[in-house]
Order: structure tokens, then C-alpha cells, then sequence
């Protein structure tokens, strides 16, 4: 059990919870919620010992082992696959390479007695059977045994998350601390990882604002807002039902008891002074006296208001793509013969396991637009043969997977206003504040360093810029990474009416399933997604994400 006790946290003059006291059950897994910049990871860096609190204790008892998984999935990209996993049994791991570095030089008797202790290490860490057993892991977690000796770097991001959750599993954890893990990861990675996650039987505290995947895996949620920490039973639909329905409540108790303080007030100020109303007076201002009006704090949770509006609209025939190839030198081929139609108003969502190509074809429809800005055109890509050709009027904004990158060199030392600004100098103060305020950037905010923002905060800039430039056709990808729930369903606001044409990347399953019409899905080809593999199979479907999965027999995607 892992226990909080009055527990407070402040960044400078914000507190993110106070005074909490609560505790963390084994065996039931927790999805930690709430706005961004609410403390969620914050707290999950308190929890792991690597972020101090301001006041009260978190309890971990000594015996219980704790697994970390690293957000960053590139972190080892030059380790062996194998020593990846190895590394997460730091004391073992340390004793290894200090003993293979004392071996490969002049063995004295200190260094012999230095070698003593360290195989005193490696025999209490079962050091001897790690290497087979850090490979049976990764062969339970679909990794062969012939690519155990490859860099990190060789792997696909939905592999590398299991390499870094078999280094957490060598460790043998009875706590897993997990923020983010969806992230990037292609939707049957995040299927598999759900099924691994209700299958472990520790205590699991995770971050996620992927509400499909909170509602598979979590027990419980616990929620950060109004400075404090509230768990709930059941998964993220059962939590906001009953958290609404708690509000609900309050506010209308409150508004019962304001009613009859004023019915009350009124008598004791009609009737006070006159001596044969006295008694009842006196009992009515009691009677106020024991009514509560309860404070109820401001929640932390604020949903942006997207409305994409557009200068004028496309033609009816938006992009053509004809026969289109494109590889990244002789054994890498990403598409071969790649044709297309878009017609204005669809909404398509290009899916496929990661490595495929999908950010690749994005990059090549917009590279063909030719009313560019200077930091999109360095994203952009070019066909090795064929045509890609966008229709009468069309104006496209591009929404790029790295935002620091789309943010450009140019924007450091800028603020998010200056940023914005820079692309419409003929707009007011007030309409670049207006768009600002509803991506909630308001006041000190929008006057906040590009270089200093997070990633939710980047992202909801980079949406700003698209409202601002009023585009009749949308290449996003992956926008819903590093957004909380209310700005992923902010956005869902937007785009639903928006009267153009949407091209969306996103492993967001609610996200896709409520926006799109049109589904684009690129198949590995012979080689898988590998270095050497031969073309992606393209599969197109004219209807949603869930007709498809129905279609497909994949209807376990959507439970």
C-alpha cells in the first residue's frame, strides 16, 4: 500500500493539491486525470522519488519494488535490445559493467577483491540467469530472439514501449508508474498494452488521456482538481458521471440553502423589532446560522472553444494523388502506385501500425500545396514518380507530429502572442487575444515564451495558428498527443462542423470513431516496416472508423 498524508504541492504561487491524504490499493489500477499542468505527472515523479513535496509524506514500504516506465522511448536507441532490459535492475547492471571493465585491464589484488564483492552483487541479483531471463520477457512480449542483440534504435516506437516495459518487468515491480504510455503508439501496440495492463496483478498508477484506454484497464480513477485528490471506483465514464453528479449535487444544495436564508432573512428583517415576532426572529436567524453555504472551488478543468471557420470554400474536387511512389533508398519502399480522391467536406483518418507511412503520406500531400509558410515547408516531402494535385481554391493548414519543429528556430525568444501575430499583421490585438483566450492562453499566459511551453501548450498554439489562417482543408497529425481530455474533446467541437476537408493521423480511437468519414489504412508489405520491406498496402473504406472495424472482423478495437 502506498500511503499520502497531507501531502501538498505548489509550483510558485499555483498549488496543485493540498493537505491530501490518501492511499494507493495493491492490486487496483489507478488512471491518474485532470487539466493539463494539473500535477499528474508531478505527482507520479513524487511517487517514483524523483520530485520533493512541499509538505506531508508519501510511504512506500521498503519491500516493495518499484517499476518506472521512461517516457522516452529513444533514450537507449544505442544500447543492445537485450542490455536495455538488463538495465533495469540498476544494481545488477552497474556490478556487470564495472566487472567487465575491471577484467579488460591489469587484475591486482585490489582489483581482485574489488571483483569479489561485485560477483557477491551479481549472485544476490540472480545475475547469473538474467540474460535468459530478460530474453524470455522480450520473447513473451513478441520480440525474436535473433533481434535481441540489435540496437534500440532498429525498433519500430510500439517495440521499443515493450523493451521498456520488459526493463521494468526484470525488476519484478509490485508498483508500475506509467505516464503517457499511448503516446505514439499504433492502435494494435495500445490494444496489446491494455491487455497486458489488466492482466498485471501489482499496483498500477498511470497517466493517460486516451479515455478508450482508461475505460479497458482502470479500476479506479483519481482525479487531481479543486487542489485536491478524489479517487473514484470504476473506469473514466463511471468517473465523470459520478463527478458531475456530485456537482450537480453541491450546487444544488447550495441554491436550497441560499433560497431559504433569503425566505428567512426576509422574515427576521420584516418581524425583528416587533416584540410579538421577537421569539420567531431570533429562532429564524438560529436557523440561518445553522444553514451552510459551502464554497465550492473553481475546477481546474477548462474545455478550449475551437471554431475552425474558413475565408471561402474549396472546390467539390479537393486532392487527387495518382499513381505516386515514393522510397527512402533502394530497400526501403513506402508506397508504390499510391493513388487517391478527396471530395470537400471529407473527414479521412489515415491508420496503420507506426513505421508504416502515414506521417510520410502526409508530408507528401502537403508538400504539394504550394501556399506554404517557410517553418511548414521544412516538414514537407516530394514523390519519386507520379502526381499529387490539390483542386480549385483550396488553402491547406498543416498540423505537424513534432511541434517544435512546426514552431520553427525563428519563434525562440518569442511569446505565444509575437508568434501568432507574425502570421496575420493585419489582424487586431484584440482578435489575436480572442483567439489566444479560447485555446486558453488567457492574460499572463499569451505573453508566455515559445521556448517554455509544454507540450499541451505547444499544441494548442499550433491550433491557434489554424483558426487564425481560416483553412478550407486540415492535414493533422496526430494532434490529440500531449492534449488533456477537455482540449481533445475541445477540439472534436471543432472539427465536427467544420464545413472543409479533414486529413487526420491519430491513435485516438474515441477521436477517430466521432470525427471521420473515411477511413485510409496502410498495411504492411512484405518486410513488415522495417528497413527492407517492400510497399504498404493501401485499404480505402467510404464510411466510419467503427463500419471499418466492423467490416474488417476488428471489432475488439472498439471494447
Amino acid at each position: 500500500m502506498i500511503l499520502l498524508e497531507n501531502l501538498t504541492k505548489r509550483f510558485g504561487p499555483k498549488i496543485l493539491f493540498e493537505n491530501v491524504s490518501m492511499q494507493f490499493d495493491p492490486g487496483k489500477r489507478y488512471g491518474l486525470v485532470g487539466a493539463n499542468g494539473a500535477g499528474k505527472s508531478t505527482l507520479l515523479k513524487m511517487l517514483a522519488g524523483d520530485e520533493e513535496s512541499d509538505m506531508g509524506s508519501i510511504s512506500i514500504p521498503s519491500s516493495l519494488r518499484l517499476g518506472v516506465l521512461k517516457q522516452n522511448h529513444f533514450a537507449y536507441d544505442k544500447e543492445r535490445i537485450l542490455d536495455a532490459v538488463l538495465m533495469g535492475n540498476k544494481a545488477l547492471w552497474d556490478a556487470m559493467t564495472e566487472k567487465d571493465t575491471l577484467l579488460a585491464g591489469e587484475v591486482t589484488d585490489e582489483i581482485g577483491i574489488r571483483l569479489g564483492e561485485l560477483e557477491g552483487i551479481i549472485a544476490e541479483e540472480n545475475g547469473y540467469v538474467a540474460e535468459s531471463e530478460a530474453a524470455e520477457l522480450l520473447v513473451g512480449l513478441g520480440i525474436p530472439t535473433h533481434k535481441h542483440t540489435d540496437p534500440m534504435s532498429t525498433l519500430a516506437a510500439g517495440y521499443k514501449l515493450r523493451v521498456l516495459l520488459a526493463q521494468v518487468l526484470f525488476l519484478h515491480p509490485d508498483v508500475l508508474l506509467l505516464d503517457e504510455p499511448t503516446n505514439h503508439l499504433d492502435l494494435d501496440s495500445i490494444r496489446w498494452l491494455e491487455q497486458f495492463l489488466v492482466d498485471y496483478k501489482g499496483t498500477l498508477v498511470i497517466v493517460s488521456h486516451d479515455r478508450h484506454f482508461l475505460n479497458a484497464v482502470a479500476t479506479h480513477m483519481a482525479d487531481i482538481d479543486y487542489q485536491t485528490i478524489t479517487v473514484y471506483t470504476g473506469n473514466y465514464t463511471d468517473f465523470v458521471e459520478e463527478k458531475y453528479e456530485n456537482r450537480q449535487r453541491a450546487q444544488a444544495q447550495n441554491a436550497a440553502a441560499k433560497k431559504k436564508i433569503a425566505e428567512l432573512q426576509q422574515f427576521v428583517d420584516r418581524f425583528g423589532s416587533h416584540a410579538s415576532k421577537s421569539k420567531q426572529a431570533q429562532s429564524r436567524v438560529k436557523q440561518i446560522e445553522k444553514l451552510e453555504v459551502k464554497e465550492l472551488k473553481r475546477s481546474s478543468l477548462v474545455r478550449p472553444f475551437v471554431r475552425f471557420e474558413l475565408d471561402k470554400p474549396s472546390g467539390r474536387d479537393v486532392l487527387r494523388v495518382n499513381d505516386v511512389d515514393k522510397a527512402f533508398g533502394p530497400e526501403k519502399k513506402i508506397f508504390k502506385g499510391l493513388s487517391l480522391n478527396l471530395n470537400r467536406g471529407d473527414k479521412m483518418a489515415v491508420i496503420g501500425p507506426n513505421g508504416i507511412g502515414k506521417s510520410t503520406l502526409l508530408k507528401l500531400i502537403v508538400g504539394a500545396y504550394g501556399g506554404l509558410d517557410a517553418d511548414t515547408k521544412k516538414d514537407i516531402l516530394k514523390p519519386d514518380t507520379g502526381e499529387i494535385r490539390w483542386g480549385h481554391e483550396t488553402s491547406v493548414g498543416y498540423f505537424a507530429q513534432d511541434h517544435h519543429e512546426a514552431l520553427g528556430e525563428t519563434a525562440k525568444g518569442l511569446t505565444a502572442y509575437e508568434w501568432l501575430y507574425s502570421f496575420d499583421k493585419t489582424a487586431t490585438q484584440e482578435q489575436i487575444r480572442s483567439i489566444l483566450g479560447r485555446l486558453l492562453f488567457s492574460g499572463e499566459a499569451a505573453l508566455k515564451k515559445i521556448e517554455a511551453l509544454s507540450g499541451g501548450e505547444s499544441a494548442r498554439l499550433l491550433l491557434a495558428k489554424l483558426l487564425l489562417q481560416k483553412h478550407n482543408v486540415l492535414v493533422l497529425d496526430e494532434p490529440t498527443n500531449h492534449l488533456d481530455i477537455e482540449s481533445i474533446e475541445g477540439l472534436l467541437d471543432g472539427l465536427k462542423p467544420f464545413p472543409g476537408t479533414v486529413v487526420v493521423v491519430s491513435h485516438d480511437r474515441h477521436f477517430v470513431a466521432e470525427l471521420t468519414n473515411r477511413v485510409l489504412e496502410l498495411q504492411p508489405g512484405e518486410g513488415g516496416t522495417g528497413e527492407k520491406r517492400e510497399a504498404a498496402k493501401v485499404v480505402e473504406f467510404g464510411g466510419t472508423y467503427d463500419e471499418y472495424l466492423e467490416r474488417e472482423g476488428r471489432d475488439y478495437l472498439r471494447k
